[in-house]
């Protein structure tokens, strides 16, 4: 019975799916709602997008406080719809019960919660957001800094600034969530250079279009540190990063502006490795297999773009960032095969450059004994020794 009602709720008959939106409501049927939950892995985003406004227009203020009895139940599809509509029509009593829930509440409790303070303050939240803003949970701790943003609060902002410089690649990235979420452009800046610093830049790339768009850094003080997010964003997709994530990024508006563009260095790498990604996802069937319509029509409008795009003109542009000191370096590295050019590296100071240099020489098979000799004179890591020896 439920399986059908849930079918009901998720299709396009609107008596069908009305009638069972406002049962789930007015009934509090918490079972129906754990089952609906539990297909979050197997329904398209658009249609949860639909569900969770056939639900929230079936609630008013009689039947609102059912939505209580959810809040064990968690789920990120409905989470905002619960915890806006109990803000929206909430009193006092509903905003004592969501502060005991903030405090003494199951997870899933404390998730609805801090999303609750991020639409409804309460100045007896405040330590406990701050509390949570740092943990484990990630949808937690984005709540908490939703909230705390809206009233101004920039106790764990500053806190968060700090953590950025962090050694730990794990404090990095919960930095990094709750900046994003707290939404000040400030931050801007201390994320692009944890970005180029860290051992997991794909991971930060890829929040960084939630706080700032791509398309309209271009052209700005920002402009190169954009370009470089989106080689992150662009060499983690698959394998790190989800490709459905592509449409939310603006990949394809922004793929377009670096072609008519004015090119640089920054942006013919960034054209390249775009070129060679995009057709690697488009010819194997494997990864855009689970991906829903909007996506794949997305990435193979990308790729017909770069296709379409002759960037024989911008090799010479390559070599603007071809210096160890240029945060493309390990990018431009992967396009760029003459000799010569990549000989020079040798005998630099970048020593991880350099150990990058002989892999790809290796791997043309033009590693001579000379080149091998003067490359290991210019390292002095033992660990990164012990891998070019063995070169």
């Amino acid at each position: 019975m439920g399986n059908n009602k849930i079918k009901q709720l998720t299709g396009k008959n609107r008596t069908e799916f009305e009638t069972v939106a406002k049962e789930i409501i007015d009934n509090a049927d918490v079972d129906l709602f754990k089952e609906l939950v539990s297909q979050d892995d197997f329904l398209f985003d658009f249609i949860k997008n639909n569900v969770s406004q056939r639900l929230e227009k079936a609630c008013n203020q009689s039947n609102y406080k059912n939505l209580l009895k959810f809040l064990d139940v968690y789920s990120p599809s409905y989470e905002d719809f619960i915890s806006s509509t109990l803000a929206q029509f909430g009193d006092d009593e509903v905003t004592d019960i969501m502060l005991d829930k903030l405090k003494n509440g199951t997870l899933s409790e404390k998730i609805y919660a801090a999303g609750y303070f991020s639409y409804k303050n309460d100045a007896r939240a405040l330590k406990l957001l701050n509390e949570y803003a740092f943990c484990d949970e990630s949808s937690l701790s984005e709540n908490c800094a939703r909230a705390l943003a809206k009233v101004g609060n920039e106790e764990a902002f500053n806190t968060a600034i700090k953590m950025l410089e962090s050694d730990d690649d794990f404090e990095q990235m919960i930095a990094a969530n709750f900046l994003v979420a707290y939404g000040d452009k400030r931050a801007l800046k201390p994320l692009f250079k944890a970005m180029k610093q860290s051992k997991m830049s794909e991971n930060i790339a890829e929040l960084i279009p939630y706080l700032a768009p791509l398309p309209e850094m271009l052209g700005t003080e920002y402009n190169d540190d954009a370009i470089l997010t989106y080689c992150y964003i662009v060499n983690g997709l698959v394998e790190l990063i989800p490709v459905s994530q592509i449409i939310g990024f603006r990949l394809y508006e922004f793929t377009e502006k670096l072609i008519k563009g004015s090119p640089s260095g920054a942006s013919a790498v960034a054209l390249f490795i775009a070129k060679e990604k995009f057709n690697m996802i488009t010819e194997n069937e494997e990864y855009l297999f689970d991906e829903d319509k909007n996506t794949k029509n997305e990435v193979n409008d990308i790729k017909l773009l770069l296709h379409d795009t002759d960037l024989t003109p911008l090799i010479s542009f390559l070599y603007e960032e071809l210096y160890e000191e240029s945060d493309f370096i390990f990018f431009v590295l992967d396009i760029i095969r003459d000799e010569a050019s990549l000989v020079s590296l040798l005998s630099g100071k970048n020593q991880t450059v350099i150990l990058k240099v002989m892999e790809i020489l290796k791997g043309q098979g033009l590693l001579k004994d000379e080149y091998k000799q003067m490359a290991l004179s210019n390292i002095s890591d033992e660990n990164i020794k012990e891998v070019a020896l063995a070169i």
